[in-house]
């Protein structure tokens, strides 16, 4: 575009979020960056950041892990970029922007990305204290202090997308909370009234309590005008400390509206095909604040993103590119709380005349319904609970699928479902909605490019690197047109090693190798054989060596000479490193049961050391704040006094959670502590794969929650109920009934085999859930191995296990008995006797909590503790 103001052009970026962030990499990838001056004007005190993943933040990831602005990348383009410094006006006649400092920027091309706002119904004192909205990073950051030192009840207005993260945000931070929506049934855009059930079901489920079907009234307030409650339109009020709205976005458009520029009825800034403004041929929008040339604002980030190629296109006149944007494509795929939701194409069924195949399955919280048109052609569909075909399906809309409608959506191993693989997508199909990615332009990757991983085929293409969706499925795409090219897929644990992680237990235990340098000089790569491995393998073969020890003939401690070295960070110091640079002690509590003398013993240590105390989820008790060089004094007291490590740092064991069983409860039926004590008694120690968790209820009441453990052991009135397979976490996965009515002997008997085969044949880091589903053959393969025996190996698996029982010691009260080994614990190797100064506390609630005053954007917590032995 024509330069009229200098003899440098210039753009001027109005907003720096995930869309403007994309347009500056546009314009860097068409040379535009060398060749005019780019100024952003960011409202943010942050550049851009992933507000898809916004919500991880409580999750534990930092703001600076959200970043999606490298400064390199900044610097090295030239591009000059003011934070929290927001666009004020705009002249367009004189063609200036003024910020709010005062900055007066001209431009050639001005690009509006100035997203959207939330919007706040206009409901009596919705601005009280104790209200919030949910946008940005500093939103959470005073939602999380409020939530903290002010509220017990959290209530979200809004029942979508960010209304139902928000909700799984206020119950992470400890607050009871509810939802309100008007609309009939959650995610009323992306699912149907099947769906919703589904989901409602679901999410009660894990504690949060839905409202749907009425309307926030009024927002209710104490004397002093903070929250305390709210009216609902169906004359109910519900207590609440603390409001949330999250009932949907607006184009914020304001800026364009004062300057003149054309914006729609309900708002949105008018653009034609080219992302150009009608009302200005020098002025572009672009994202949330944009209304399309078909009538439409695109609220998802991939339409964003092909807004701002489009954009930046039109101002490069690349006449080599026709980029258009007449529309996109509004298929999304989300994990709320740990549930999978995803829609594609026509999910409502909106066209004429077509037909639904719905699969649901209430127990499960499954929901899947595929929109068909009379010749076949599959139109959309809705996924709740297993989005694991999303990729495919959504790929095939359009077309007519190889297979049956009803195959698609039973479950796989169900005798009726089919799982379709990449080869079963045209070339035409769309992957990578995000970037626009056609599974041809990935194959040619691979083909053309000679790009062999899913990093280097993403580097190439940029699938991928959006909202993450895809991922599954070009991986699935890169081996198979790698496995028909003729390339042997490298399928080895990591670069020193060829073999997988199955293949190398094996090994270990055949040939009885008992070090890590051992496996690599003898089974390792060629490059690799003579080093020292890699941060993948080597604490991989430490730990089937651990979990091997006694049968091959290794030291079963993990500081012991070389196994010290292979060990991941929190092992290195038995201790769980914590996110200021201290660590926190656990000591094993079996079932959960402890003495007066015990808890004495605890609070004593927590009080002269200062350390912060919480009671966890799986009935121990966490004392956090310890310095490094201080772990060995607390053990010394805790060991004296009959404690044991917890393994709360390894991949191990974690608890075996357990109610109260036949002993006190009125309607349990075994003794499920006894039980409870008797298996993490027995399992302490185990390293495997992944931590285990596991649980034993004392009746069908479940309080123990065993369904969503590793291993879980459910009481009957003629025994025990064995479940494997669940999976609490960020994925939850319900556990599979294995066996039932077993006695006492025979569930541990199980037990132990299922273990064993779990550690001897599962993948680097990976929980039984997944295991379970990966192997071939699943739960009816596993049921024929460790309960009928069908390899003929679980003589050999009771075998490792009784091993593992016979030899099982307590590695810290090996520890604190070596002065060889307590030497480790210093914060500087070289002045042992000087404390980590970044180690800071600060008080709260009558308690410490780390104190991080050195952090700032784009330092995180390790770059401050670097040099400290611990890194």
């Amino acid at each position: 575009m024509t330069a009229t103001l200098g003899a440098t052009p210039t753009i001027v970026l109005v907003g720096h979020g995930m869309v403007g962030q994309r347009f500056l990499e546009a314009l860097a990838e068409r040379g535009l960056t060398a060749t005019h001056r780019v100024v952003v004007l960011c409202e943010e005190p942050r550049p851009a950041y992933d507000r898809v993943q916004l919500t991880s933040y409580f999750s534990g990831r930092t703001p600076e892990e959200l970043s999606m602005t490298d400064m390199e990348f900044i610097k090295d383009h030239g591009i000059e970029l003011h934070v929290g410094d927001p666009a004020e006006s705009v002249d367009r006649e004189a063609r200036t922007v003024t910020a709010r400092s005062g900055l007066v920027v001209g431009y050639d091309v001005l690009v509006l990305a100035t997203g959207s706002y939330p919007f706040v119904p206009p409901v009596p004192n919705k601005d009280a204290e104790g209200c919030f909205v949910y946008r940005t990073i500093e939103d959470l950051l005073a939602i999380e202090e409020y939530a903290k030192s002010r509220a017990t009840t959290g209530a979200v207005v809004g029942g979508g997308l960010l209304g139902l993260e928000a909700a799984g945000a206020l119950k992470g931070l400890g607050l009871a909370a509810h939802i309100v929506e008007f609309a009939p049934r959650l995610m009323p855009v992306q699912v149907d009234d099947g769906g919703g059930a589904a989901l409602l079901r679901t999410i009660e489920d894990m504690g949060l309590t839905v409202h749907t079907g009425v309307g926030t009234q009024e927002i209710v307030t104490d004397a002093s005008g903070a929250v305390t409650g709210m009216k609902l339109s169906d004359g109910s009020e519900l207590a609440t400390d603390l409001v949330v709205f999250s009932a949907g976005v607006r184009p914020r458009d304001q800026l364009a509206r004062d300057c003149g520029l054309t914006v729609g009825e309900r708002g949105g800034i008018t653009v034609d095909e080219q992302c150009r403004t009608v009302s200005d041929p020098h002025v572009f929008a672009i994202g949330e604040c944009a209304l399309a040339s078909d009538g439409r604002v695109y609220g998802l980030v991939a339409p964003g993103y092909e807004q701002a190629a489009t954009a930046a296109a039109t101002i490069a006149e690349d006449e080599t590119e026709e980029w258009t944007f007449t529309g996109a494509d509004l298929s999304t795929k989300l994990k709320l709380l740990g549930v999978d939701v995803a829609s594609f194409g026509d999910a409502h069924g909106t066209a004429e005349d077509c037909l639904d195949v719905v699969y649901s399955d209430s127990r499960s919280g499954l929901y899947k319904k595929l929109v068909i048109g009379r010749d076949g052609t599959l139109l959309g569909g809705i996924l709740v609970g297993d989005a694991d075909a999303y990729g495919t399906l959504r790929a095939l809309t359009g077309s007519v699928p190889p297979v049956s409608p009803e195959q698609l959506v039973l479950p796989a191993g169900s005798g009726g479902g089919a799982q379709l693989g990449p080869s079963a997508l045209p070339d035409e199909a769309v992957i990578c909605s995000c970037h626009n990615v056609t599974k041809g332009t990935i194959r040619g990757a691979v083909t053309d490019h000679q790009c062999t991983t899913v990093p280097e085929v993403k580097k190439c293409t940029k699938a991928g690197t959006g909202c993450g969706s895809c991922v599954k499925v070009l991986g699935q795409l890169v081996n198979a047109e790698l496995e028909a090219s003729g390339v042997e897929v490298d399928k080895g644990l990591c670069g020193c090693f060829s073999q997988t992680r199955e293949e190398l237990y094996e090994i270990v235990l055949a040939l009885r190798v008992t070090t890590h340098q051992q496996l690599l000089d003898r089974y390792g790569r060629e490059g690799a054989r003579g080093g020292d491995g890699c941060e993948i393998c080597k604490p991989t073969v430490g730990s089937i060596i651990a979990s091997l020890a006694p049968t091959i003939g290794a030291s079963g401690y993990v500081l012991d000479g070389e196994q010290a070295a292979l060990q991941d960070s929190n092992d290195h110091f038995l201790a769980n490193l914590q996110k200021n640079g201290s660590y926190s002690v656990v000591p094993r509590i079996p079932g959960g049961e402890i003495t007066p003398e015990g808890l004495i013993v605890i609070g004593e240590i927590a009080r002269d050391f200062g350390l912060y105390t919480k009671i966890t989820g799986g009935q121990r008790i966490d004392m956090f704040g310890a310095r490094v060089e201080q772990l060995p004094l607390i053990w010394t007291r805790l060991v004296d006094a009959g404690f044991e490590s917890g393994h709360a740092y390894g991949k191990s064991l974690r608890t075996v959670k357990s109610c109260v069983g036949q002993t006190w409860c009125r309607y349990g039926v075994q003794d499920s502590v006894r039980m409870a004590i008797d298996l993490e008694l027995r399992y302490r120690g185990l390293r495997s794969p992944h931590k285990l968790k596991s649980a034993v209820s004392g009746c069908q009441r479940e309080c123990a929650e065993a369904q969503s453990k590793d291993f879980g052991v459910i009481a009957t009135a003629n025994g025990w109920n064995l479940y494997v397979g669940g999976n609490g976490g960020a994925t939850p996965r319900h556990a599979d009934l294995l066996a039932q009515d077993l006695s006492d002997a025979e569930l541990v008997r199980l037990i132990d085999r299922f273990l064993i085969f779990y550690i001897r044949t599962a993948d680097r880091l990976e929980r039984t859930s997944v295991w379970l589903e990966r192997i071939p053959g699943g739960l009816d393969h596993v049921r024929d191995v460790v309960v009928h025996d069908s390899l003929g190996i679980c003589e050999e698996l009771e075998s490792l296990m009784a091993d593992h029982v016979a030899h099982y010691h307590d590695e810290w009260a090996t520890t604190i008995n070596d002065p060889e080994k307590l030497a480790r614990f210093v914060s500087f190797v070289n002045a042992p006797d000087t404390p980590d100064p970044v180690v800071g506390f600060v008080p709260e609630r009558d308690q410490i909590k780390p104190d991080l005053p050195l952090l700032s954007i784009g330092m995180r917590p390790a770059d401050v503790l670097e040099g400290s032995a611990q890194r």
